[in-house]
Protein backbone atom coordinates (compact mmCIF):
# COMPACT_ATOMS: atom_id res chain seq x y z
CA UNK A 1 0.00 0.00 0.00
CA UNK A 2 3.16 2.34 0.56
CA UNK A 3 4.33 2.05 -2.91
CA UNK A 4 0.62 2.69 -4.08
CA UNK A 5 0.55 5.58 -1.73
CA UNK A 6 4.04 6.73 -3.26
CA UNK A 7 2.75 6.91 -6.85
CA UNK A 8 -0.73 8.27 -6.12
CA UNK A 9 0.78 10.99 -3.96
CA UNK A 10 3.37 11.82 -6.60
CA UNK A 11 0.58 12.40 -8.98
CA UNK A 12 -1.70 14.55 -7.49
CA UNK A 13 -1.65 14.17 -3.77
CA UNK A 14 -4.00 12.20 -1.60
CA UNK A 15 -1.26 9.49 -0.99
CA UNK A 16 -2.69 9.14 2.72
CA UNK A 17 -6.41 7.89 1.68
CA UNK A 18 -4.01 4.53 0.71
CA UNK A 19 -1.53 4.51 3.77
CA UNK A 20 -3.26 5.44 6.55
CA UNK A 21 -6.10 3.23 6.10
CA UNK A 22 -3.57 0.33 5.54
CA UNK A 23 -1.75 1.16 8.53
CA UNK A 24 -5.47 1.19 10.68
CA UNK A 25 -6.39 -2.31 9.14
CA UNK A 26 -2.85 -3.72 10.03
CA UNK A 27 -1.98 -2.33 13.49
CA UNK A 28 -5.70 -2.33 15.26
CA UNK A 29 -4.19 -2.42 17.96
CA UNK A 30 -1.57 0.34 18.11
CA UNK A 31 -2.74 3.75 19.48
CA UNK A 32 -3.53 5.94 16.33
CA UNK A 33 -1.04 8.65 17.07
CA UNK A 34 1.82 6.19 16.72
CA UNK A 35 0.07 4.95 13.51
CA UNK A 36 -0.58 9.01 12.06
CA UNK A 37 3.43 9.70 12.61
CA UNK A 38 4.48 6.46 10.95
CA UNK A 39 2.51 7.69 7.76
CA UNK A 40 4.34 10.67 8.07
CA UNK A 41 8.21 9.01 7.92
CA UNK A 42 7.31 6.70 5.53
CA UNK A 43 5.54 9.65 3.14
CA UNK A 44 8.09 12.25 3.45
CA UNK A 45 10.68 10.25 1.71
CA UNK A 46 8.18 9.44 -1.49
CA UNK A 47 7.37 13.35 -1.45
CA UNK A 48 11.06 14.56 -1.17
CA UNK A 49 11.90 11.92 -4.48
CA UNK A 50 9.10 13.44 -6.13
CA UNK A 51 9.46 16.59 -5.80
CA UNK A 52 13.18 16.27 -6.81
CA UNK A 53 12.42 14.69 -9.93
CA UNK A 54 9.90 17.31 -10.46
CA UNK A 55 12.59 19.89 -10.41
CA UNK A 56 14.89 18.44 -13.35
CA UNK A 57 11.94 19.34 -15.49
CA UNK A 58 10.04 22.40 -13.93
CA UNK A 59 11.20 26.05 -13.02
CA UNK A 60 9.24 27.43 -9.69
CA UNK A 61 9.62 30.64 -8.78
CA UNK A 62 11.40 30.44 -5.25
CA UNK A 63 10.70 33.79 -3.93
CA UNK A 64 7.09 32.13 -3.86
CA UNK A 65 7.84 28.66 -2.97
CA UNK A 66 10.52 29.26 -0.52
CA UNK A 67 8.80 31.84 2.09
CA UNK A 68 5.82 28.83 1.55
CA UNK A 69 8.05 26.41 2.54
CA UNK A 70 8.96 28.01 5.71
CA UNK A 71 5.77 29.37 6.68
CA UNK A 72 4.44 25.95 5.80
CA UNK A 73 7.16 23.97 8.30
CA UNK A 74 6.19 26.67 11.31
CA UNK A 75 2.32 26.20 10.14
CA UNK A 76 3.01 22.46 10.88
CA UNK A 77 4.85 22.86 14.28
CA UNK A 78 2.11 25.07 15.48
CA UNK A 79 -0.58 22.57 14.52
CA UNK A 80 1.05 19.73 15.96
CA UNK A 81 1.07 21.38 19.07
CA UNK A 82 -2.30 22.59 19.19
CA UNK A 83 -3.93 19.34 18.35
CA UNK A 84 -3.94 18.48 22.64
CA UNK A 85 -5.24 21.87 22.95
CA UNK A 86 -8.23 21.91 20.57
CA UNK A 87 -10.93 19.76 18.94
CA UNK A 88 -10.79 18.34 15.96
CA UNK A 89 -13.87 17.46 15.45
CA UNK A 90 -15.44 20.86 13.85
CA UNK A 91 -12.99 20.52 10.76
CA UNK A 92 -13.46 16.70 10.41
CA UNK A 93 -16.81 17.92 9.70
CA UNK A 94 -16.31 20.42 7.36
CA UNK A 95 -13.31 18.94 5.54
CA UNK A 96 -16.12 17.02 2.93
CA UNK A 97 -17.57 20.55 2.14
CA UNK A 98 -14.33 22.49 2.11
CA UNK A 99 -13.43 19.94 -0.43
CA UNK A 100 -16.86 19.53 -2.28
CA UNK A 101 -15.96 23.64 -2.91
CA UNK A 102 -12.43 22.66 -4.62
CA UNK A 103 -13.22 20.09 -6.90
CA UNK A 104 -16.76 22.16 -8.21
CA UNK A 105 -14.77 25.00 -8.44
CA UNK A 106 -11.92 22.89 -10.51
CA UNK A 107 -14.55 21.76 -12.89
CA UNK A 108 -16.55 24.35 -13.59
CA UNK A 109 -13.04 26.22 -14.51
CA UNK A 110 -11.31 23.90 -17.36
CA UNK A 111 -9.35 26.15 -18.17
CA UNK A 112 -7.66 26.84 -14.76
CA UNK A 113 -4.13 25.03 -14.18
CA UNK A 114 -3.70 24.68 -17.65
CA UNK A 115 -1.56 27.21 -18.55
CA UNK A 116 1.81 28.19 -16.65
CA UNK A 117 1.19 31.72 -15.85
CA UNK A 118 2.51 32.94 -12.58
CA UNK A 119 1.95 36.33 -11.72
CA UNK A 120 5.44 37.55 -10.87
CA UNK A 121 7.33 37.41 -7.58
CA UNK A 122 5.96 40.81 -5.40
CA UNK A 123 5.72 41.63 -1.85
CA UNK A 124 2.09 40.93 -2.02
CA UNK A 125 2.48 37.49 -3.56
CA UNK A 126 5.62 36.43 -0.54
CA UNK A 127 3.22 37.35 1.47
CA UNK A 128 0.37 35.17 -0.06
CA UNK A 129 2.83 31.92 -0.02
CA UNK A 130 3.48 33.02 3.55
CA UNK A 131 0.01 32.62 4.44
CA UNK A 132 -0.80 29.19 2.15
CA UNK A 133 1.92 27.70 3.48
CA UNK A 134 1.34 28.62 7.33
CA UNK A 135 -2.72 27.90 6.91
CA UNK A 136 -1.86 24.81 5.28
CA UNK A 137 1.14 23.35 7.06
CA UNK A 138 -1.44 24.28 10.16
CA UNK A 139 -4.30 22.17 8.99
CA UNK A 140 -1.43 19.38 8.65
CA UNK A 141 -0.22 19.16 11.36
CA UNK A 142 -3.32 19.90 13.45
CA UNK A 143 -5.29 17.53 11.27
CA UNK A 144 -4.27 16.29 8.34
CA UNK A 145 -6.08 14.85 5.45
CA UNK A 146 -6.45 16.25 1.66
CA UNK A 147 -3.48 18.72 2.59
CA UNK A 148 -1.79 17.58 -0.96
CA UNK A 149 -5.04 18.86 -2.53
CA UNK A 150 -5.59 22.15 -0.88
CA UNK A 151 -1.64 23.08 -1.69
CA UNK A 152 -2.24 22.18 -5.57
CA UNK A 153 -4.99 24.48 -5.62
CA UNK A 154 -3.87 27.67 -3.30
CA UNK A 155 -0.90 27.05 -5.70
CA UNK A 156 -3.00 26.57 -9.15
CA UNK A 157 -5.27 29.18 -8.01
CA UNK A 158 -3.68 31.86 -6.55
CA UNK A 159 -0.44 32.05 -7.76
CA UNK A 160 -1.06 31.64 -11.45
CA UNK A 161 0.48 27.68 -11.72
CA UNK A 162 -0.61 24.66 -13.77
CA UNK A 163 -1.47 21.37 -12.18
CA UNK A 164 2.35 20.14 -13.18
CA UNK A 165 4.40 23.01 -11.33
CA UNK A 166 1.52 23.03 -8.75
CA UNK A 167 2.71 19.99 -7.85
CA UNK A 168 5.79 20.60 -7.82
CA UNK A 169 5.69 23.15 -5.30
CA UNK A 170 2.67 21.56 -3.12
CA UNK A 171 5.73 17.84 -2.54
CA UNK A 172 8.26 20.65 -1.69
CA UNK A 173 5.68 22.60 1.02
CA UNK A 174 4.37 18.91 2.19
CA UNK A 175 8.09 17.88 3.00
CA UNK A 176 8.40 20.59 5.29
CA UNK A 177 5.07 20.16 6.77
CA UNK A 178 5.94 16.75 7.44
CA UNK A 179 9.17 17.08 9.04
CA UNK A 180 7.55 19.83 11.36
CA UNK A 181 5.01 17.33 12.14
CA UNK A 182 7.77 14.48 12.46
CA UNK A 183 9.69 16.19 15.00
CA UNK A 184 7.00 17.17 17.07
CA UNK A 185 5.89 13.36 17.58
CA UNK A 186 9.46 11.65 17.53
CA UNK A 187 9.84 13.97 20.91
CA UNK A 188 6.48 12.34 22.48
CA UNK A 189 8.41 8.95 21.58
CA UNK A 190 5.25 8.35 19.32
CA UNK A 191 6.57 6.43 15.96
CA UNK A 192 7.20 3.36 14.95
CA UNK A 193 10.78 4.15 12.79
CA UNK A 194 11.51 0.16 11.78
CA UNK A 195 8.43 0.08 9.80
CA UNK A 196 8.02 4.01 8.88
CA UNK A 197 11.41 3.43 7.42
CA UNK A 198 10.54 0.31 5.58
CA UNK A 199 7.41 1.98 4.12
CA UNK A 200 9.64 4.83 3.35
CA UNK A 201 11.58 2.63 0.79
CA UNK A 202 8.19 1.42 -1.12
CA UNK A 203 6.71 4.88 -1.36
CA UNK A 204 9.72 6.48 -2.96
CA UNK A 205 9.85 3.71 -5.52
CA UNK A 206 5.89 4.08 -5.75
CA UNK A 207 7.23 7.82 -6.71
CA UNK A 208 9.54 7.11 -9.16
CA UNK A 209 6.40 5.77 -11.14
CA UNK A 210 4.33 8.68 -9.99
CA UNK A 211 5.99 10.98 -11.22
CA UNK A 212 7.13 9.69 -14.22
CA UNK A 213 3.09 9.52 -15.00
CA UNK A 214 2.84 12.99 -14.27
CA UNK A 215 6.04 14.73 -16.03
CA UNK A 216 5.00 12.44 -19.45
CA UNK A 217 1.43 13.27 -19.56
CA UNK A 218 1.37 16.56 -18.34
CA UNK A 219 -1.23 19.33 -16.33
CA UNK A 220 -3.88 18.02 -17.88
CA UNK A 221 -3.18 14.36 -16.69
CA UNK A 222 -2.69 15.88 -13.34
CA UNK A 223 -6.00 18.15 -13.02
CA UNK A 224 -7.60 14.34 -13.90
CA UNK A 225 -5.73 12.80 -11.26
CA UNK A 226 -6.52 15.84 -9.00
CA UNK A 227 -10.15 15.73 -9.61
CA UNK A 228 -10.52 11.91 -8.81
CA UNK A 229 -8.49 11.87 -6.14
CA UNK A 230 -10.48 15.03 -4.43
CA UNK A 231 -13.47 13.10 -5.34
CA UNK A 232 -12.46 10.02 -3.21
CA UNK A 233 -11.51 12.14 -0.37
CA UNK A 234 -15.15 13.94 -0.06
CA UNK A 235 -16.50 10.44 -0.40
CA UNK A 236 -14.04 9.09 2.87
CA UNK A 237 -14.13 12.24 4.74
CA UNK A 238 -17.98 12.20 4.56
CA UNK A 239 -18.30 8.85 5.90
CA UNK A 240 -15.74 9.33 8.52
CA UNK A 241 -17.73 12.36 9.86
CA UNK A 242 -21.33 11.45 9.71
CA UNK A 243 -21.52 7.63 9.30
CA UNK A 244 -18.52 6.46 12.00
CA UNK A 245 -19.30 7.23 15.16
Amino acid sequence: MAFFAGLVDAVAGGGGLIQVPALFAAYPNVTPATLLSTNKVAAVGGTFNAARRFLRHVALPWGIVGPAIVAGFVGSLLGANAVSNFPAEPLRKALPFVLLFLLLYTWFQPSLGEAHAPKGVSRYQQIKGVLLGLIIGFYDGFFGPGTGSFLLFGFVRFFGFDFLHASAATKLVNVATNLAAILMLASLGQINWTLGFAMMIANIVGSQFGSRLAIKHGSAFVRKAFLLIVSVLIAKSAWNAYFIN
